[in-house]
């Protein structure tokens, strides 16, 4: 559809009020509900899913320390939005149709409020998943200020899920942030980017086969979605109006599967001061800022001295990611528009220095795990991905102790570039280097043919989701704690998360690992790794 570029103003998503508030506690009642909003001036108000009946969701702001208790809950209908494929693990007949589980990406928090994909739920809580623990999910919020986003996470449909509009950002405050002077309320502005595509009547479009249909099946996933329009913050290549001064953007890829290469027509730099785990060490001036699936920037946009003047943030990422095809690529994302008048003297700060960043130490890691993201077939012919080429049920071979650092080599066997995201931890890049991927399908040794490269500028910081490229090792370092229990690990291409590049881990105590090390089924160490008893569900 061609749809007019910039003729509706970017929405700013509400700020969550809670339900409950004192100082020892503060309580959230969610909704993921069904309704209809206007994308686009030029389309039909299109039917979604959200939280509390908004696309996005609400923002929920919280502060570091903070304990908070959420109770998310599903008045969503019993018939799905989109087409969903049976024959997709985890979305069998054999399961609810509409079922959803949240997880707040990038926190750290205890196992059963992680929003594991098995610990989905339906409609007023009457069928919920095997690994379901609580109504009332508590985060402690044990970490930095930084920028996370909540999002549904159900085993088998998390990319119907989200498409629909199950998502928000989760934003965690300090004293140290507010201390720096960076630009805030009005001039902060967090936005979320989304690529869809609708049919005529303004419905969203999700293609229920691939490009070759398999006849056996009557829906088909695909191996990667691209939309052919951006969406940011539920509005369709929006405009925003700005003053001439600095603002602070909290940027998030929020799209299935595709990436962004971010520049601005202006050619002006972007002020990054802060990675997917809060502020950097220092800012950097970059010129294009590079975002996967999940990742986030906070970047200082200064409009100082562009009264008048109208800028174009772009993007150039193929698609799919590095090596796709140019017909996929959208390369507009919206428009600013220096058109508002100064309201107050701009006497906000892009500081010199920002926080303490101390890099972990390599000697320190007791453990490395060499880790094959593969390719392959399924029994219809379609591309299937898996991470150390098992699928979700394998038994679990990844099993960290608490406080314990390791080393993980992402070895990519495949032709695209996979956002990899790990529950509970923030991590640190080592490096990326290339090496011979046939000699290693051939023999399983690592052979490199060049020199470690750094992480870019722009990853130099706390990442919960680090790209790793194609005929390259991708090396992180984290220490995993302060809970222990089981989380997953997975590409955030959600395509490829559906199906079937997702794997669990846990996190063990030093003198439970004998017992655990035992070869047993995945199933079997769940069940034995009882969750903590709830908290009552007082909401």
């Amino acid at each position: 559809m061609n749809l007019t570029k910039f003729v509706d103003e970017l929405p700013i998503p509400p700020i969550l009020k809670p339900y409950w508030k004192d100082p020892f506690q503060t309580i959230y009642k969610v909704r993921m509900v069904e309704f209809k909003q206007s994308l686009h001036l030029e389309l039909n108000d299109t039917k979604l899913w959200g939280y509390e009946g908004c696309y996005p969701g609400p923002t929920i702001e919280v502060e570091s320390g903070e304990k908070v208790f959420i109770k998310w809950t599903n008045n969503l209908p019993p018939k799905h939005l989109l087409p969903i494929d049976f024959t997709v693990h985890g979305a069998h007949s054999d399961v609810p149709e509409v079922r959803t589980v949240v997880h707040v990406h990038g926190a750290s928090v205890e196992p059963e409020s992680d929003g594991y994909p098995e610990a989905w739920f339906t409609n007023g809580f009457e069928q919920v998943g095997p690994f379901f623990r609580k109504k009332v999910y508590q985060y402690d919020n044990v970490m930095r200020a930084c920028t996370l986003w909540y999002h549904d996470h159900t085993l088998g449909i998390t990319r119907l899920n989200i498409y629909a509009g199950l998502a928000g950002f989760y934003l965690i405050r300090d004293q140290r942030e507010r201390s720096l002077n960076l630009p805030c309320g009005q001039f902060e502005i967090p936005l979320i980017i989304q690529d869809k595509s609708f049919h005529k009547d303004g419905s969203l479009f999700y293609p229920r086969q691939r490009d070759k249909p398999v006849p056996q099946v009557e829906t088909s996933i695909v191996p990667e979605f691209f939309g052919n329009t951006i969406v940011v913050n539920g509005k369709v290549w929006p405009f925003v109006n700005v003053e001439p001064r600095k603002y602070r953007f909290r940027l998030l890829n929020g799209s299935n599967s595709r990436f962004f290469r971010i520049k601005l027509d202006s050619h002006q730099l972007f002020y990054q001061i802060g990675t997917d785990g809060g502020l950097m060490e220092y800012p950097i001036g970059i010129n294009e800022i590079l975002l996967a699936p999940a990742e986030r920037a906070d970047v200082i946009i200064d409009f100082t001295n562009l009264n008048g003047k109208r800028i174009i943030m772009k993007n150039d990422a193929l698609a799919p990611f590095p090596n796709g095809e140019a017909k996929n690529m959208v390369d507009t994302v919206m428009e600013f528009r220096v058109e508002l008048p100064l309201s107050s003297i701009d006497t906000s700060v892009i500081p010199s220095y920002l926080r303490p960043f101390r890099k972990l130490n390599v000697q320190s890691a007791s453990v490395k795990r060499k880790l094959t993201l593969d390719h392959t077939l399924d029994q219809y012919g379609r591309e299937i991905m898996l991470l150390d080429r098992k699928g979700w049920d394998a038994p679990i071979t990844e099993k960290p102790t608490l406080g314990s650092t390791e080393i993980w080599y992402l070895i990519n066997l495949t032709e695209d570039s996979h956002p990899i995201h790990l529950h509970l931890i923030h991590f640190q890049i080592l490096d990326r280097r290339d090496f011979d991927v046939e000699g290693y399908k051939r023999k399983k040794v690592i052979k490199y043919t060049g020199p470690p490269l750094p992480p870019k500028y722009h990853e130099k910081g706390w990442k919960d989701t680090v790209i790793a490229n194609p005929n390259q090792i991708t090396r992180i370092i984290m220490k995993f704690g302060p809970y222990t229990g089981l989380y997953v690990w997975h590409c955030h291409m959600l395509e490829h998360e559906d199906y079937e590049m997702m794997r669990p881990y846990i996190v063990i105590k030093e003198q439970k690992r004998k017992r655990l090390d035992q070869p047993r089924a995945n199933k079997t160490i769940r069940n034995r790794m009882c969750f903590l008893p709830s908290i009552p569900d007082w909401l």
